[in-house]
């Protein structure tokens, strides 16, 4: 079969807010998927002019987004506050990470809040704190979001394999996409079908003679297409019309471009949407591991799973 894949799906069967559920890494609640930790604890803060007396507790931030919070309470007279975060690869040796120092508290903004995203690279973070002049009261918080987008990247890799392992298996294409179909000649009969099921359009059929010219045929009078559901597709020959009579050009002479696939995710039967997911849940388990054996033991039930929806007609 020569098809050549022109405009790929834009969505999948299943989102990556389903297979995190499925796989329970996010509880589906907002509460349940972050997490805060003291590093400096909220208290009354006495005078120290460094940077080594107020020292933060280090949080472990590999693999989530971090939002580090400075919650100022009420400053002593004329009293000052200085916050910044550090990080570190071993929660050991902490170095000033570039962008991470707070608007400075003076009785003129204190009793507020302020927030800086933690967009470096290491593992742990903390705060530590300057006071001047007079004790002060504030805290800092360190609020994490699970998961990693690092994560969200390789889950979303799992579904699109998953997508294509079941495509394979039903041989069908689940969602809109647009593929060109060629033929080296027309059919005897008065019908040729498309491939991949649920065809939703026909682009153009077009035809290549041996001099390189180009005919795209008339829908309605030189052809007809039948969508037929979730079935193949099919280009039908109009009543009494014939096939063109021409002398082909000798590569891909007849080319026919058309969208097919289920048009919403929703749409897709539950049993395909479910071998997608479970597939992916498997690639993401089993990350690092020869699966191979696995899946060729499993392949048996996704077959069972899929069987009600695959298309059977070879395409050559």
């Amino acid at each position: 079969m020569r098809v050549q894949l022109i405009t790929a799906p834009t969505i999948e069967p299943i989102s990556l807010s389903e297979l995190k559920l499925h796989l329970r890494l996010d509880s589906g609640s907002l509460a349940d998927n972050l997490d805060e930790s003291q590093s400096l604890k909220p208290d009354n803060y006495v005078v120290a002019g460094d940077y080594v007396t107020h020292v933060g507790t280090g949080i472990d931030v590999l693999g989530y987004d971090a939002i580090v919070i400075l919650n100022s309470g009420t400053n002593g007279a004329s009293g000052t506050v200085d916050v910044k975060i550090q990080e570190s690869d071993d929660d050991s040796t902490y170095t000033d990470w570039t962008g991470g120092t707070f608007t400075q508290v003076t009785e003129a903004n204190d009793n507020a809040i302020q927030e800086k995203q933690y967009t470096g690279i290491k593992q742990y973070i903390r705060t530590v704190a300057k006071v001047l002049v007079a004790a002060c009261d504030f805290g800092t918080t360190i609020i994490r979001n699970n998961p990693q987008s690092a994560v969200d990247d390789l889950l979303n890799d799992h579904i699109e394999t998953a997508r294509g392992y079941v495509e394979d298996i039903t041989k069908r294409v689940l969602l809109t996409s647009t593929w060109d179909y060629h033929l080296d000649e027309f059919p005897d009969e008065n019908y040729f079908e498309l491939p991949f099921g649920n065809l939703q359009s026909v682009t153009h059929l077009k035809y290549t003679d041996s001099d390189g010219d180009i005919t795209t045929m008339t829908v309605t009078t030189e052809y007809l297409v039948e969508t037929n559901g979730d079935q193949y597709g099919r280009i039908v020959l109009p009543y009494a019309e014939t096939w063109p009579s021409f002398t082909a050009y000798t590569s891909n002479p007849i080319v026919c471009r058309f969208v097919c696939g289920w048009t919403a995710a929703s749409l897709i039967p539950t049993r395909i949407r479910t071998a997608v997911k479970m597939i992916a849940a498997k690639l993401y388990e089993s990350r690092g591991d020869d699966i191979i054996g696995h899946m060729v033991t499993e392949d048996k039930f996704f077959m069972n799973l899929l069987a009600s929806h695959r298309l059977w007609s070879e395409f050559v």
